[in-house]
């Protein structure tokens, strides 16, 4: 059984493999499908029988919820698979899990998974079109062009702009989407975070290094903080929440020092009065309810340019009626 292969390719592992051009291709695409979650019938017909899994075999609501309602404006028919309902627990493998659907004429497979690698593992073993929404510490590739798209949306441009990224480099999935997306669409890219949470050698990608939140954010024209991965830890990372958060935390009294029209992203779930202050989660500088509408107009593009459609096509399929 073979796909179609589009402008991304067969699959969506990551966003280290893709150029600047398929990316901004990512981010033009996802324009148009903005507008079909505003109407008061959420739905187009452009995906009516493809048949996607969403197979997730790490816990998650924000990133599986945006999959399904991506699928469902798109009018795809979708099963949810979780690693708990899965023949998984009874020692199945991944690639005999995913065969047994592909032998159910299945078109497509959103994974999130606790293996770094395991998304493009199974793209190389099955023909179905592989999205990842996760791998362990690998890549994020929708978050990262949510995040991206935010940006654009808020700043104009993604070249030049100064993004520094804040917290738990070390274990985030996250920061490596974004910090390949954006140089390769030509931001200044930072990090910031206790030495314990930056992985060696991170220079090398490119991207500066500050020791201090406060240097970050003077420097930067958007803050991306991340979330301490507690779960992904082991004992002495950071000496305590509250340690962290006093060298760490972004607090009103420091985004004093910061430019005018800083922006705060942050992919959520937000660990309150630890990598971020309430105040400023809910103030006027943060887009992070702006990042979750992207989430869903981004994973529609993805989904429709997997499936043969390209940035051309998308507006006239914003326009398609339910019949």
């Amino acid at each position: 059984m073979s796909r179609l292969v589009s402008d991304l390719g067969k699959d969506l592992v990551g966003l280290e493999p893709l150029s600047a051009n398929q990316i901004r291709t990512v981010l033009d695409t996802a324009e148009p499908f903005k507008e079909i979650s505003e109407r008061p019938i959420k739905k187009v017909p452009v995906l009516r029988g493809k048949t996607i899994v969403n197979l997730f075999f790490e816990p998650s609501t924000r990133t599986r919820v945006s999959f399904e309602f991506a699928e469902k404006r798109l009018s795809a028919d979708t099963v949810n698979v979780t690693a708990a309902g899965s023949s998984v627990v009874k020692g199945e493998t991944l690639v005999d899990t995913a065969r047994n659907m592909e032998a159910m004429r299945i078109d497509m497979v959103v994974m999130r998974h606790i293996a770094s690698g395991a998304a493009r593992f199974l793209a190389e073993r099955i023909p179905s079109n592989v999205i990842n929404a996760g791998d362990g510490w690998h890549e994020h590739p929708t978050q990262g062009l949510l995040d991206l798209l935010t940006i654009r949306d808020h700043k104009g441009r993604i070249e030049g702009t100064r993004v520094c990224i804040v917290g738990d480099i070390l274990h985030s999935r996250v920061a490596r989407s974004n910090i390949y997306g954006l140089l390769k669409l030509g931001a200044e890219v930072g990090v910031c975070g206790p030495p314990t949470l930056l992985p060696v050698g991170i220079q090398e990608l490119g991207v500066q290094v500050f020791r201090r939140v406060e240097e970050a954010i003077e420097w930067a024209d958007v803050l991306n903080v991340l979330r301490l991965q507690l779960e992904r830890m082991q004992s002495g990372f950071v000496p305590s929440l509250r340690e962290y958060n006093r060298f760490y935390g972004v607090s009103s009294a420091r985004l004093e020092r910061a430019r005018e029209d800083l922006l705060i992203l942050h992919p959520g779930p937000i660990n309150r009065g630890v990598e971020m202050d309430s105040d400023v989660a809910d103030g006027p500088r943060s887009v992070i309810l702006n990042q979750v509408t992207n989430g869903v107009a981004v994973r529609m593009a993805v989904l429709y340019l997997l499936a043969g459609g390209t940035p051309e096509t998308a507006e006239s399929a914003k326009h398609a009626a339910e019949s």
